[in-house]
């Protein structure tokens, strides 16, 4: 056992319920504790999982929803059993504090007994007859069923700022079980222990419930090559994606660049605008700034809905909000970040911001190490819209006020954003026309528009969408959270004159 973690991983991945070593190892870095060594995925073992996902399609994909139901319920509850270990490696591999990584289990296991439940319920089948008509002129019609069904082997690459929900066990496999699809996992290289545990959770629930073995393998942190491999796998039929725009669009231009093309459903993150209405901002713009720094700094602004800029008008109110959130920000210590390489990625970002003449400093830090601490940029809108490289994202606790001279300016700057993933409005009730007028702009930029809250908080639930326009996300149609998500790894099949014995289960 290592004394700091009180956990030794074994460095392997999960084939088809073996554990395998690989030649080559590359070494953790933890934030805290002693870095463990783990074998490094190659192309060879991408190969060997995919293969087995096939083979377990074959049974996995025409198992009742009663039984996937259950191996959902028993992949939670073998977390749960494994709850302290989690926590204890998993706050050294981040640097998270124990009571996220707790909080983020809760949502894991809640999620798949969601789905569980979901499945059960059979809506989500979009189940459909038209029966026969065989006496209609001048031609008959014959009976007809839809239904979703599975499509088959789904790719899944772990995400760094949420080592459990959107990662090994996170919401796109659990969905991809849902739907009756096998499940490759390419580890993260910043939680690869935290994955390792979850993978022996799923492990002791294929062989509880009598699953095919095949049905979920992890292959950890490898080179280019290996993600690159696994999109490209022929037995791949769709891949779930959450991570940065530039290696997301890598991937997904490899996807389309396949013989046969499948969809890649790649979350890459967005700067999620919050629009300060005028009445809001006379009202409470103060209580607004300190509410935005607080959303800016959770998780030290390490979430995909980050709101990262705020679009307030000139004036009074509008330096109240910056006041505000300048003195709420500077109360922020240093704080941890996931990866050396997303800090460093930090201070690059900062620094690019730091050379433009078009925005001003607010509040200026210097981070160091693997440390992060807040920022505050200013601009008007006029600036923002002449420069793209200001809407880019900069992913930690760092925020940007888009000044604007009222209403019309607002919708001008709402009309030059790219696609979002949420789009905030801060109004009270004097607030309503503007807020009226904005509307239909950011339903087509955002896949989230909420009032008076934060976006920093992605309910699973029935009815949430966290996708988007591009490039927050490839798909807009898509969500990666929510049972809607199930749907992604799904395609509707049509049965003409059938005999019951013929159907799937579903509709017989």
């Amino acid at each position: 056992m290592d004394g700091a973690t009180g956990f030794t991983p074994h460095g392997k991945h999960l084939i088809a319920g073996d554990w395998v070593a690989g030649g080559e190892t590359f070494s953790s870095e933890p934030a805290s504790g002693t870095p463990h060594e783990y074998s490094v995925g190659e192309p060879k073992h991408v190969d060997a999982a995919c293969e087995a996902a096939e083979e377990a399609f074959w049974t996995y994909g025409w198992t009742s929803r009663e039984d996937r139901a259950a191996f959902l319920e028993a992949i939670a509850d073998e977390i749960e059993a494994r709850g302290d270990r989690i926590t204890e490696i998993g706050t050294a591999e981040t640097g998270l504090p124990a009571a996220r990584l707790q909080g983020e289990r809760g949502r894991t296991t809640g999620q798949l007994r969601l789905f569980a439940s979901h499945i059960r319920d059979g809506g989500y089948l979009d189940r459909r007859h038209d029966a026969a008509l065989p006496d209609r002129e001048p031609l008959p019609r014959p009976d007809l069923k839809l239904v979703q069904r599975p499509i088959g082997p789904v790719a899944v690459f772990g995400a760094s700022n949420f080592p459990l929900a959107f990662s090994t066990a996170g919401g796109d496999t659990a969905a991809a079980l849902a739907a009756g699809c096998p499940v490759v996992v390419k580890g993260h290289g910043a939680h690869p222990g935290t994955g390792e545990i979850v993978a022996e959770a799923i492990l002791a629930a294929i062989e509880s419930c009598g699953m095919p073995r095949g049905v979920f393998s992890l292959v950890q942190g490898g080179t280019l090559e290996t993600g690159q491999r696994l999109v490209t796998h022929p037995l791949i039929k769709a891949v779930g994606f959450t991570g940065s725009f530039k290696g997301g669009k890598a991937l997904f231009d490899l996807c389309m660049q396949r013989d046969e093309p499948i969809p890649f459903f790649g979350e890459m993150g967005s700067v999620n605008p919050m629009f300060v209405l005028p009445e809001a901002a006379k009202a409470r713009g103060g209580e607004i700034g300190k509410g935005w720094a607080g959303s800016l700094t959770m998780g030290v602004g390490q979430f995909c809905t980050n709101p990262g800029i705020a679009v307030v008008e000139r004036g009074e109110a509008g330096d109240a909000f910056v006041a505000a959130a300048k003195e709420a920000l500077g109360e922020v210590s240093a704080q941890t970040m996931l990866t050396d390489g997303i800090a460093e990625a930090y201070r690059s970002g900062k620094e690019r911001f730091g050379t433009r003449n078009a925005v001003r400093e607010v509040l200026g830090t210097e981070s160091e190490g693997r440390t992060a601490s807040p920022n505050l940029y200013e601009t008007d809108a006029d600036a923002y819209l002449q420069d793209h490289a200001l809407g880019e994202e900069v992913f930690g606790p760092f925020g940007l006020v888009v000044r604007v001279d009222g209403p019309e300016q607002m919708e001008t700057l709402a009309r030059g954003f790219e696609g979002q993933l949420t789009a905030t409005l801060q109004m009270d009730e004097g607030d309503t026309e503007t807020g009226r007028r904005l509307m239909p702009v950011l339903e087509r930029k955002a896949g989230r528009i909420l009032v008076n809250g934060f976006p920093t908080g992605v309910e699973v639930a029935d009815a949430m969408v966290h996708g988007g326009p591009y490039p927050a996300t490839t798909n807009f149609g898509a969500t990666s959270v929510g049972t809607l998500s199930i749907r992604r790894f799904l395609r509707p099949v049509c049965y003409q004159n059938l005999p019951d014995a013929l159907l799937p289960v579903d509709l017989a």
